[in-house]
């Protein structure tokens, strides 16, 4: 089978040990983690982010581009790397939930532990307290309709922890074309869009413990929160800001219960 072969072609069980031989390095874990929020970086900054050096950077991106773990794209006399898909990304928060939580030395580190749960990106859509948020904002609008005769995007017995949702319990609602269009998101050109992800997937957020919004839908979301400056993010970062503009409009767009990222900004 060649190196980092997913297809099954061969008919064995997977060799998740190999894999997870790619995450379980601390340095190429913090190459991962920053590449987490969708972002395509120089292997420089890369190596800067996980503080190793140029030549141990490169041997780490080699051996996660030959597992399909990373992608890389040449601009100019630059090869830019990024996480391969959404579900290397899924792996990440999955672990992330899983792991044991680093002792917090500093106010700086607690700061930006706060700003990751109150909001980031995961890939290309929108997690943490915001990420549920604007989803249960879009259930109250009737953009999404629970089909499990639930009321709320709590984990179900079934979910696994910080994973994507087996059968998501959602389905678009009457009004999603309006309601998002308000948003910015022509639902049209998403549901057109030649990318096979699916338009609606659902994660289960490891810091909240609830469904967000992922799959094609999400993505599109997120871009427009961004483009619209309702949300911000700096470079070298996960964690995104929520602009007042930001808040008011996602107050009156989608009824967003605000409360939602405040909690997770100080639990």
């Amino acid at each position: 089978m060649p190196s980092g072969d997913r297809s099954g072609a061969g008919g064995g069980d997977a060799d998740v040990a190999r894999v997870a031989a790619m995450f379980a390095d601390p340095s190429r874990a913090r190459v991962l983690m920053a590449l987490a929020d969708g972002r395509a970086l120089p292997a420089s900054v890369l190596a800067s982010e996980a503080g190793i050096s140029a030549q141990a950077a490169s041997a780490h991106l080699s051996k996660l581009l030959a597992e399909n773990l990373l992608s890389v794209e040449r601009s100019g006399r630059h090869r830019y790397y990024s996480l391969a898909g959404p579900e290397v990304a899924t792996a990440l928060e999955s672990l992330a939930a899983l792991a044991p939580v680093r002792p917090v030395t500093s106010l700086r580190q607690g700061t930006r532990a706060q700003r990751l749960r109150r909001a980031r990106m995961c890939y290309d859509h929108l997690a943490g307290g915001l990420g549920v948020a604007v989803t249960e904002g879009l259930i109250r609008r009737g953009t999404l309709l629970i089909t499990d005769g639930r009321s709320d995007t709590a984990r179900r017995p079934d979910d696994d922890l910080s994973a994507p949702v087996a059968c998501a319990p959602y389905r678009l609602g009457p009004d999603a074309e309006r309601t998002l269009a308000a948003l910015g998101v022509s639902l049209a050109e998403v549901e057109h869009s030649p990318s096979r992800r699916p338009l609606l997937r659902f994660c289960v957020d490891w810091t909240e413990q609830r469904h967000h919004l992922s799959g094609r839908l999400g993505a599109a979301v997120a871009a427009a929160c961004l483009t619209a400056g309702w949300v911000t993010r700096r470079p070298g970062v996960r964690d995104v800001t929520l602009t007042d503009q930001g808040a008011a409009a996602l107050a009156a767009t989608l009824d967003v219960d605000l409360t939602l990222v405040e909690h997770a900004a100080t639990a």
